[in-house]
């Protein structure tokens, strides 16, 4: 019986990285929009409106997923480690799946949390109506977005794993 070949374990890894790097480019550019648009908007709104507050929310959002995005830039690896081993790859892929999976259930949070607020807004006796609107606002666009983007980016890499199982039989 012929033995199977060993999987490239360099060339996995790269893919990895290069799936990570894509998903971080459009995360990046997500950050970047919500930034310069909320940026924009927040100079034309009323003060104290609710679009105010959806734009100072979209800013800041901006900001922390800019810091996110060029977190994970930072510690992306184009280059395999020398020595990796099949065990290494599949860890590292176990953990970028759960993260987003994470990342994902905390999305669905922020959503849930942004119908909360809008709720809270329309409540007779809810102080700062126009805030609770804008935030709640806020939350649902940046919410709904990193949602599909963290389910995306946690299909995408789950995808890729179970192609990798077949390679862990030639190990």
């Amino acid at each position: 019986m012929p033995v199977p070949a060993l999987p490239d374990l360099a060339a996995l890894h790269q893919t990895r990285e290069l799936l990570l790097s894509r998903g971080l480019a459009v995360l990046t550019a997500w950050a970047l929009g919500s930034i310069v648009g909320g940026g924009y908007g927040l100079a034309r709104a009323p003060r104290r409106s609710a679009a105010f507050y959806f734009q100072a929310m979209t800013v800041g959002w901006g900001l922390v997923n800019a810091a996110l995005a060029f977190g994970g830039i930072y510690a992306l690896q184009p280059v395999a480690p020398a020595g990796l081993r099949l065990a290494d790859l599949f860890g590292a892929q176990l953990r970028n799946e759960n993260l987003f999976a994470l990342n994902a259930g905390l999305d669905a949070a922020y959503v849930m949390t942004g119908f909360y607020l809008r709720a809270r807004a329309e409540a007779p006796d809810a102080a700062y109506p126009a805030r609770l609107r804008g935030y709640g606002r806020a939350l649902w666009v940046q919410g709904g977005f990193l949602l599909v983007f963290d389910a995306a980016m946690w299909a995408l890499l789950h995808g890729q794993g179970r192609a990798w199982l077949a390679l862990a039989g030639a190990r």
